[in-house]
């Protein structure tokens, strides 16, 4: 699970106007050489947060490759790692908050910046498809909480029970003592994000979440929140954030990445540049772990974290990989 949560720490620089290429460097390179190039993919592509997003992708793919749609296949794809129990920060077998209750978080965003979100959604396994049928069938971006789980129920969804043994069993020995601190890169607080752009040039993406575990009964983060979990913008790019959710939404993490791409800089250096915001804004970044993941509309991808460890899955017609994330520090 290393590789999954070791994750937060500085880096800036200031601007929003525009910000060059070359006031993105840092004292110390950590690019991996895949994010120094403009990788020129032909299309599709799907990339998504963490591990698990090699086996989302490959259910994303599945979608793509028959040349569907970018947001039938974000969603397909997502709903793997939400159906998967062993994931304990997504979904089903996603750890309780401290009262023991899964809470799940969810939205979703296509080409033409129609968008949805559930938030606080209880005994439904799929929020993101929840969050798809908010965006399709009412006039309103984001459902919470009774309300959402309502409104579910209605649209044929079945009530499930998401707290596993194994969570259960975790959540018991928390409460032992009933401490609550994000470790990083660790499956105690994170996403899945997937971006996807389709055969046709249409940007989609999703994020989903159960949240920080052992958090505040009622808490929500940064997943199903547009502009700071989630942003696509058709003209630009798509932006996806994991870590420690309070401190993306005081940035505006997401839209602030596309709107970096916009203003010419590169997906790694457009995540770079969001990072560097957050820790110049945080005076204790110990166990602060945030990443970005982004693609462009010329199918150029990279990702950027405060601490080592951020990874992220690759699909494209070439190749099928993980690629380790550039960063800021290494961990505390």
């Amino acid at each position: 699970m290393r590789n999954r949560r070791e994750f937060i720490k500085m880096s800036a620089l200031a601007g929003a106007a525009f910000v060059s290429p070359a006031a993105c460097k840092s004292e110390k390179s950590n690019y991996p050489a895949s994010n120094l190039v403009a990788q020129n993919n032909t299309k599709p592509i799907v990339v998504s947060t963490w591990k698990a997003g090699l086996s989302a992708n490959k259910a994303a793919w599945e979608i793509l490759a028959k040349n569907g749609h970018a947001l039938d296949a974000v969603e397909a794809g997502v709903r793997v790692t939400e159906s998967d129990p062993q994931n304990q920060s997504v979904g089903l077998g996603g750890l309780p908050d401290r009262e023991g209750k899964v809470t799940l978080d969810a939205c979703i965003m296509n080409h033409k910046n129609d968008c949805g979100a559930v938030a606080f959604l209880q005994d439904i396994e799929n929020p993101i498809s929840v969050a798809r049928k908010v965006m399709e069938k009412t006039p309103h971006v984001m459902l919470v909480g009774e309300g959402a789980r309502q409104f579910a129920l209605e649209n044929g969804f079945p009530k499930k029970e998401l707290l596993t043994d194994a969570a259960k069993k975790k959540w018991q020995e928390w409460l032992q003592e009933s401490r609550y601190q994000p470790v990083i890169n660790r499956e105690n607080h994170d996403t899945i994000g997937m971006l996807a752009i389709d055969q046709s040039g249409r940007l989609s993406g999703a994020c989903t979440t159960s949240g920080m575990a052992y958090k505040l009964h009622g808490r929500v983060g940064d997943s199903p929140i547009i502009g700071a979990g989630l942003f696509v913008d058709n003209e630009i790019g798509a932006a996806c954030a994991t870590g420690v959710g309070e401190a993306v939404i005081r940035i505006a993490g997401s839209a602030i990445v596309v709107e970096l791409m916009r203003n010419g800089l590169s997906p790694t250096e457009a995540c770079k540049e969001a990072v560097g915001r957050i820790m110049r804004k945080h005076d204790n970044l110990k166990n602060l772990q945030v990443g970005f993941l982004a693609l462009n509309k010329s199918g150029e991808y990279g990702g950027y974290s405060i601490y080592k460890g951020f990874d992220f899955a690759l699909k494209t017609n070439q190749e099928e990989k993980m690629i380790s994330a550039a960063y800021n520090l290494e961990w505390q």
